[in-house]
């Protein structure tokens, strides 16, 4: 997928949902790394089947196939090995937003690959999406973290949106900010709508992806005025 310019990895780089209070240093030895990557992937796999309030400690041991004294040899807690599970996933779950346009690039065709990148996320990690709705409405500091990362992308949206309205290539008269909160939103709650709420059925049909990308793309377009 297309990547931000080095300016916009600097500028409000997005956060991390993890809570670092709740984040160890790695295990020193390749067995160590591994038995916790184990309980890791363990632990999304319980925490995407029984949701995070149902989850206990000992769900994950025995996914992982280890014992209670293995476990707290890399977390304390379910809320620690959440925070694990998280730091993990982000970066594929979580889209960085509408990349840099550079002088020669085609940005219709730059939006419909950031779609697509989204999109292809979001349906990899349906139910972890799933999962984090959850999360948000019990955890107020998780949601805390979790809305600081969507205020950057959204931010990032924005300094991309201006960029194109300098240029000549975009509505002039839209407020860059505004615009990228109404479109990041739309296309935030059409992948939750399609992907996690109907389980990726429309209609009693499986979703056509590369139709929810070009229509994604077209609204995107149409609403910055942007020449195709």
């Amino acid at each position: 997928m297309p990547r931000p310019a080095a300016k916009d990895n600097r500028e409000d780089a997005p956060p991390s949902m993890a809570r670092s209070s709740l984040l160890r240093e790695l295990p020193s030895t390749e067995r160590g790394l591994r038995t916790r990557s184990a309980l890791i992937a363990a632990a999304r796999k319980v925490f995407e089947k029984s949701g995070y309030l149902d989850t206990r400690l000992i769900d994950i041991t025995k996914a992982a196939k280890c014992s209670a004294g293995t476990f707290y040899t890399y977390f304390s807690s379910k809320e620690e090995i959440f925070a694990a599970v998280l730091e993990l996933a982000q970066e594929d779950m979580m889209h960085p937003g509408m990349p840099h346009v550079a002088a020669d690039d085609d940005p219709a065709a730059i939006i419909e690959a950031s779609n697509r990148a989204y999109f292809e996320a979001y349906k990899r990690n349906a139910k972890l999406m799933g999962l984090l709705e959850q999360v948000a409405s019990v955890d107020p500091e998780f949601r805390r973290l979790r809305q600081q990362r969507a205020d950057a992308f959204v931010r990032r949206n924005a300094r991309s949106i201006e960029n194109l309205q300098e240029r000549g290539l975009a509505d002039a008269d839209l407020d860059p900010m505004l615009a990228s909160r109404a479109l990041s939103g739309m296309i935030s709650r059409l992948g939750f709508g399609y992907f996690v709420a109907r389980d990726g059925q429309a209609d009693g049909a499986q979703v056509d992806l590369d139709e929810v990308i070009r229509t994604a793309t077209r609204l995107w377009v149409n609403a910055l005025r942007i020449a195709r």
